[in-house]
Formats: C-alpha cells, structure tokens, sequence
C-alpha cells in the first residue's frame, strides 16, 4: 500500500512544473516572464520529448530508490521507478492512463478519478500547458504575494478544465516557479496540503530545469527528489507510453 501512495504522490509533485478567456492582463504578463525565464519560447517550442532521471527519498514512508520520467508533448508521460527492489511502472498515452499495481504485479486500466488526474499530470509536465494554455482549457488568475520562508513570493493560480486547481508561487528575482501549493490524499486517506519546492535550477540545452524538489505535506517533510540526468528530443515513440 505504501509502494502505491508513493505513486501517487509522485503524479502530484511531477504535475507541478499555465492566455485563455477570461485570464487576467497581469497574470498574462506574469507568466510571459515565467516562459522567458525558462528559456523562452523559441527554446521551449523545440523540446518534444522529455527524460529526467534521478533519486526520491520518500521520509514518512521510509522508501527510497531511483525514478526515470518520460514526457511526449503535449500530453504523454510514463515514468518507471524502482522502490526498494520493486520497479513500479505508469503511463499515459494521450487519453488513457495506466499502472503496474505494486501488490499484484498486474498492468491495469487507472480508475475514472485516476484517469482525470493523470490526464492534467501528463499535460502540465511539459510545455504546451504553458505556451498554448488556451488549447487545453487551462486559465491563470494572479493572486497577488505572499511571503514564503521570508522570500515575497508572485502568485499564479492555475485552473484545469476539470476545474482542479494549484497555486503557483514565483520567485521575483528569477521568475522561476519556487513552490507549488496544492491538495492531496495522505497514507491514511486524507485530505492534506501539500507544498513541492523547487530548487537547483540548471539550464539543460537552454531550458532551465529544477534538479531538486522537496516535498512537504501540511508542514512536515514528506520526501524528495534530486535530478540527476536531464535529456530532450531522443526519438521516444507513442508505442512507449501504452499500456503493454
């Protein structure tokens, strides 16, 4: 059950890295600053395929091991982990979602809620959530600052087309994304906040890329993730992303 949550979990941290009707001129402009602090969007426009691999050290759960993810703009993503000597696999090919269940081994169909959610976490990992909001049926609200750990942060409030939302919380002095603020279910099936917290930016082929993420779930460290490998544009077929 622990192996489970994990991967759950971890669609909600990768989800985390959104000009539509009715989103604000400020929050247009916001997030125009947002684009060319990644690297612009000649740069971004290029990347079609993202691979990113690294290590998680889960804390509350007691779990640690090795995470590869793959990302197919605008909206397929699979990522294979290896938890403790058990290698747990997800997917998403575009418009089905799928998981190896850790407790029986078995490659299965994600359930309705699950498959929402994995469509918006497949969306939002790559770059057209951010340079084509409007095709996705994404909108931005800026929610003005707030202090985070004495740093006055730029707030953007990201809205799906499911209606799911996340705060996006900006570094003024890199228009980075520093945080993300956002609901998830705890170990024991509630109901927690949950703030990811991006680090160690690094520019890979022109694109800044966050090699450390911290995870903290209604105040008390969950876990992390540090980036160790990033690559763009290797060819990764639509094949890889199905359910086998």
């Amino acid at each position: 059950m622990k192996k489970f949550f994990a991967v759950s979990v971890l669609g909600l941290v990768l989800f985390s890295l959104v000009s539509a009707p009715g989103f604000s001129q400020d929050a247009k402009i916001l997030l125009d600053k947002v684009i060319t602090a990644s690297g612009g969007r000649t740069v971004m426009e290029a990347i079609k395929e993202t691979t990113f691999s690294g290590t998680m050290d889960l804390v509350q759960m007691g779990l640690s091991g090795t995470i590869t993810v793959y990302h197919k703009e605008p909206n397929m993503q699979r990522r294979d982990m290896d938890i403790m000597g058990m290698v747990i696999s997800w997917g998403f090919d575009g418009e089905t979602g799928w998981m190896i269940n850790p407790e029986t081994g078995e490659t299965e169909y994600l359930p309705e809620q699950a498959q929402e959610d994995s469509k918006n976490e497949a969306l939002g990992f790559g770059n057209s959530w951010m340079l084509y909001p409007e095709k996705h049926g994404i909108t931005f609200a800026d929610k003005g600052k707030e202090m985070v750990k004495e740093k006055e942060c730029l707030l953007l409030e990201m809205t799906f087309e499911n209606e799911s939302t996340s705060l996006i919380y900006i570094d003024p002095g890199t228009y980075l994304p520093y945080m993300m603020k956002s609901k998830t279910m705890s170990q024991m099936g509630i109901e927690v906040e949950q703030d990811t917290i991006f680090g160690n930016y690094t520019k890979i082929d022109g694109l800044n890329f966050a090699h450390l993420i911290t995870i903290y779930q209604d105040g008390e460290l969950f876990g992390s993730i540090v980036v160790d490998e990033v690559k763009f544009n290797t060819g990764l077929e639509d094949s890889f992303f199905k359910k086998q």
